[in-house]
């Protein structure tokens, strides 16, 4: 009986997570990121603030939930795309999730500022948080790819001797980071890429680009085009 009244305390916990997650999420769609409040959430979900701090230690560890879910959510959507295009050459995966990856942004763009417009507070920097771990899952779909293109189809690179010295240390620090499954040269063709098609969806979530285009799906798909040409696809 311990063990079933255990099991019922979890399941209510999670329920109540979720709720507060829930609450969190709609705050920021319909008011902007500012309304997300300990207090505001807490009255969303029928509770006082300080009852929350049961869940949670403050704010910054709620933000760091919260952002975990939309980084998992975001990375489900580009593993479903990748895998829906299991017995495709890599390339065409690869270009599967970047067009996944702007699908979820345009239909998520409040999410999408929080997760990669919002500084990230220290408690989130940390190896075992949850949101750590969402990113890395994230940052681990493109990465995987182009580590499997690296190995069967070799991309051009520059020469490490080429780069600016700080770049070239910055990039030997990265490649140790993620164990070597890429060189130097190639992580920065796979970091250049990442770059553009960040800031190109980012200009397009924030209406940068209204002034001149009332459709960037085209200019996207170009943008898709010379990645394809920098990773010899």
């Amino acid at each position: 009986m311990a063990a079933e009244a255990g099991s019922r305390r979890q399941r209510l916990r999670r329920a109540t997570l979720q709720e507060i997650h829930t609450a969190a999420r709609s705050l920021l769609v319909e008011q902007g990121s500012a309304a997300v409040t300990i207090n505001a959430v807490a009255r969303q979900v029928g509770m006082s603030g300080p009852a929350l701090y049961h869940y949670y230690a403050g704010h910054d560890a709620l933000v760091g939930a919260v952002t975990a879910d939309f980084f998992h959510e975001l990375a489900t959507a580009m593993e479903h795309a990748r895998d829906a295009h299991a017995a495709a050459p890599v390339g065409e995966r690869i270009l599967a999730v970047c067009r996944a990856m702007r699908a979820w942004v345009r239909t998520h763009p409040a999410e999408f500022g929080w997760i990669f417009a919002s500084p990230i507070a220290s408690p989130n920097r940390q190896p075992d948080s949850d949101r750590h771990q969402a990113g890395q899952r994230f940052e681990h779909v493109l990465l995987d790819l182009t580590v499997e293109l690296w190995r069967t189809r070799p991309f051009p690179v520059p020469e490490p001797a080429d780069l600016p010295e700080s770049l070239r240390e910055q990039l030997v620090a990265y490649s140790a980071g993620i164990d070597g499954r890429l060189p130097p040269g190639a992580a920065h063709v796979f970091l250049s890429c990442w770059t553009r098609l960040y800031g190109l969806l980012c200009m397009e979530v924030l209406h940068q680009l209204d002034f001149a285009y009332s459709d960037l799906e085209p200019v996207f798909e170009e943008c898709l085009r010379d990645l394809a040409d920098v990773l010899d696809l």
